[in-house]
């Protein structure tokens, strides 16, 4: 909860230091500093599971005026491993609030601190690129600096982070297409948030959402029109079994879409390297242009490792030829890939952008299209 007298610190691993006061649980957390630049959407930030194993620094000022409810979850929980926000707001006003964010964050264990001064910590992370943090508060924040910040130096690097088992889901479970019934999708679950299956089914799509373990036998049998790769945390570079499950869809040429972390995967099964960016995409105003069509979208992101491909010329695979889709317009980083001579394509950015922007939706219709394609032609 909101605290008066318990007081917090935020140490970075470069030796930075924010003091402020504790928000949610009280306690001790560490992770990768990141910061998403939303000013709304914060429910759909903290339980989408690519935050894994992140301390998310929210740069808009006021967080939490409208509340949170149970519609607007992306998952079952609360993934972020810590919350830093300037001015946590008080009350909750809005029709849809069930209860308010510190309520939330405070029953599900999350460390947070306010009271920071969030656009002094983002140009920081923007000079300095993405790091390790601490935040410690009650009788914690009051131990030495150097104690603090050996602790904060002493955490893994997100680098080489193999994540996507953890947050992945046990057991396949089924989202039922809406009316009638055009396709039939397996979506591997590498941290799948649940605006993707929602708006699959909205086009008339069963989505078999499986395990990141499951077997390239079950993948091929479930997902008879098509296979989907879902967004997830940590280094893409560790993500072979997905990349085997990625390159068995090729070889038989099933449709095949993947978005964020998925992208990654597609783009390493295809021969591509992948690296890791100085702080990364994250929010939702990330604009990104369709190179096809010249339309510039505003998108949603989160991710901080992108895919190695060149934008000047057709790179030729081992599954054909393939080109980059779309370009970031801030930086140039590759936003999205198509197989020229497979029913297979990618974009870096979240095309079901809960809290918006719904520039990109049109890409599931795409993904719909090419599994028409596919079934006409077989």
């Amino acid at each position: 909860m909101i605290t008066d007298i318990e007081p917090a610190v935020l140490v970075l691993e470069d030796g930075r230091v924010f003091q402020g006061r504790a928000y949610g649980a009280v306690g001790v957390t560490f992770g990768e500093a990141v910061f998403a630049t939303g000013m709304s959407g914060y429910q759909e930030t903290l339980t989408d599971p690519s935050y894994h194993r992140q301390v998310v620094v929210q740069t808009a000022p006021h967080i939490g005026n409208y509340g949170v409810n149970d519609a607007d979850a992306e998952s079952r929980r609360i993934w972020v491993a810590g919350y830093v926000v300037r001015d946590p707001a008080r009350v909750a006003s809005n029709w849809r609030s069930e209860r308010t964010l510190d309520h939330d964050l405070l029953a599900q264990g999350i460390v947070g601190i306010c009271d920071v001064d969030t656009r002094a910590i983002t140009r920081h992370l923007r000079e300095r690129g993405s790091m390790r943090v601490g935040v410690f508060s009650g009788v914690s924040a009051l131990r030495p600096i150097d104690e603090l910040l050996a602790q904060v130096r002493s955490i893994p690097e997100m680098a080489g982070a193999s994540l996507v088992d953890e947050v992945s889901t046990d057991t396949e479970y089924v989202i039922e297409a809406v009316g009638e019934r055009r396709f039939t999708v397996a979506a591997v679950d590498l941290g799948i948030k649940g605006a993707t299956p929602r708006h699959l089914a909205e086009r008339g799509v069963e989505v078999h959402v499986l395990p990141s373990t499951t077997s390239v036998e079950r993948l091929l049998e479930v997902g008879v029109d098509g296979v989907f790769f879902s967004n997830g945390p940590g280094d893409p570079s560790t993500a072979d079994h997905a990349v085997s499950l990625v390159r068995a869809a090729l070889e038989v040429r099933r449709p095949l879409f993947g978005i964020c972390f998925g992208h990654q995967v597609l783009g390493r099964a295809l021969g591509f390297g992948t690296y890791k960016l100085r702080y990364g995409h994250r929010g939702i105003n990330v604009p990104v242009i369709d190179r096809s069509t010249g339309t510039v979208e505003i998108t949603a992101q989160n991710h901080g490792f992108a895919v190695d491909a060149p934008l000047d010329r057709v790179s030729e695979t081992p599954y054909g030829r393939v080109e980059v889709s779309h370009v970031c317009l801030n930086d140039d980083v590759v936003e999205g890939l198509r197989c020229l001579d497979r029913p297979a394509f990618s974009v870096q950015y979240h095309p079901e952008a809960a809290a918006g922007p719904h520039d990109s939706a049109y890409l599931f219709d795409r993904f719909c299209d090419a599994m028409e394609v596919s079934r006409a032609q077989a």
